[in-house]
């Protein structure tokens, strides 16, 4: 690549399919007006312009119709769930019967551990990467205690080498391979979201399940970021949030996968709530539970629409764009901003992020060549001349430029104002 000027952002913006679809979405704008550059996709999407209309249907239907709007709403709130159906299972690579929108991430996790932890004298350990989200060791560890176990010993961390921020998958199949006769449960993310690593899941899952192990999925950096085969790849569960790159809005409603072969038996342990019933016979009120199959019948209670409302919204504009077409572009414009850091930030910034496509989706994660306090103080500096992305302890800087709405100017501008900082 040619060194990186203005005319050669608008020149990629040009011949960019998805142009447009930035402007389908509300921008952050500074004091004065001017519009942000929002790098930080892989936190908290932007707003869809479409999605208050989407709102004030159900709150318009909720003011006229009150309790009736469960069976007369323009979007009838008794079966509201069942449209994510579809959409959701197009991203996840699923049969519609596989997936759910419901509950949040970490309760998702929950419910699905009570149904795919089930540790035996023998096999009573739950293999996560080190650096997992807090709130998913966290959600590990007191699963474990609630059994009884004792972390220390049926925790295995999987790590990276020393002097290393990646997970290679070689060690990986090693380690599930090592402790395959302890495991009971190895999960593991979609988008390691420190690193912006992409993991290479289906042989991963392969090799948990030929060991014995029940595998699950956050997906909470890869759903709507990567391409996804759930389904064929034989995943026991997975789990996600739509707030990040699904543009669902803060708080928004989660989602889950139960592979058929799971979900289509009704034999399977879980924690059951009414919304998780049969829907044929669910008014009847009977005192015996009957879930319905697929991965509904994993639901505990009926759908929260308000704060669903702005997925519908979503969904559609990834529908128009379409999954390939989304890939393609956020591979090249991920590729444009790391060869403009390079190129521009010489010797300021060490990019831990994966070069190869395969292995990372839209976000890269950079380290500051700096000592810890200047580098933090880099990222306030960044936001504070209109550039959004965030910082993660001790050391990391991620900026997610997003297909839906990034463009390349917003990288070039990006990378100019890091350059100005920095006094490259």
């Amino acid at each position: 690549m040619s060194d990186p000027s203005p005319d050669d952002a608008h020149a990629r913006d040009a011949d960019d399919p998805l142009r447009g679809f930035g402007e389908r979405f509300h921008h952050p704008s500074d004091a004065a007006g001017r519009r942000q550059v929002y790098l930080c996709g892989h936190s908290l999407g932007l707003q869809p312009k479409s999605a208050a209309a989407q709102v004030e249907q159900e709150m318009g239907d909720w003011r006229r119709l009150a309790v009736l709007g469960h069976h007369a709403a323009a979007r009838p709130w008794i079966a509201y769930h069942e449209r994510f159906a579809a959409p959701l299972a197009r991203l996840t690579g699923a049969a519609d019967h596989e997936v759910v929108a419901m509950n949040s991430l970490t309760v998702n996790l929950h419910l699905m551990m009570v149904s795919f932890f089930r540790p035996s004298a023998d096999r009573n350990c739950v293999l996560i990467e080190q650096s997992a989200f807090p709130s998913d060791r966290y959600a590990v560890v007191s699963q474990l205690k609630y059994h009884g176990l004792d972390p220390h010993r049926h925790l295995i961390e999987a790590a990276p080498r020393e002097g290393e921020r990646i997970l290679r998958t070689g060690d990986l199949l090693e380690l599930i391979e090592r402790e395959g006769r302890r495991l009971s449960l190895v999960l593991l993310p979609g988008v390691q979201y420190l690193t912006g690593q992409a993991l290479e899941l289906e042989p991963l899952i392969g090799a948990a399940r030929r060991a014995g192990a029940a595998v699950g999925l956050d997906l909470a950096h890869a759903i709507g970021n990567l391409p996804l085969s759930l389904h064929d790849w034989q995943t026991d569960f997975a789990v996600w949030c739509s707030y990040k790159y699904l543009n669902a809005g803060p708080g928004a409603v989660g989602g889950c996968f139960v592979h058929e072969r799971h979900a289509r038996d009704p034999g399977v342990p879980r924690f059951a709530g009414w919304w998780g019933h049969d829907k044929h016979t669910r008014f009847r009120m009977d005192a015996d539970f009957e879930p319905m199959p697929g991965a509904e019948g994993w639901q505990i209670s009926n759908p929260p629409v308000l704060s669903s409302a702005p997925l519908l919204a979503s969904l559609e504009l990834f529908a128009e764009a379409g999954l390939s077409r989304l890939r393609a572009k956020s591979s090249a414009l991920t590729g444009y901003l790391r060869r403009s850091i390079e190129q521009r930030l010489p010797g300021m910034a060490e990019i831990i992020t994966p070069a190869a496509p395969s292995q990372h989706g839209c976000q890269l994660s950079l380290r500051l060549k700096l000592p810890a306090g200047p580098a933090r103080r880099f990222h306030e500096r960044l936001g504070a001349a209109g550039v959004i992305g965030d910082w993660r302890e001790p050391d990391v800087l991620r900026l997610a430029p997003t297909p839906l709405y990034n463009s390349y100017a917003d990288v070039h501008h990006a990378v100019s104002v890091m350059a100005g900082l920095l006094g490259t």
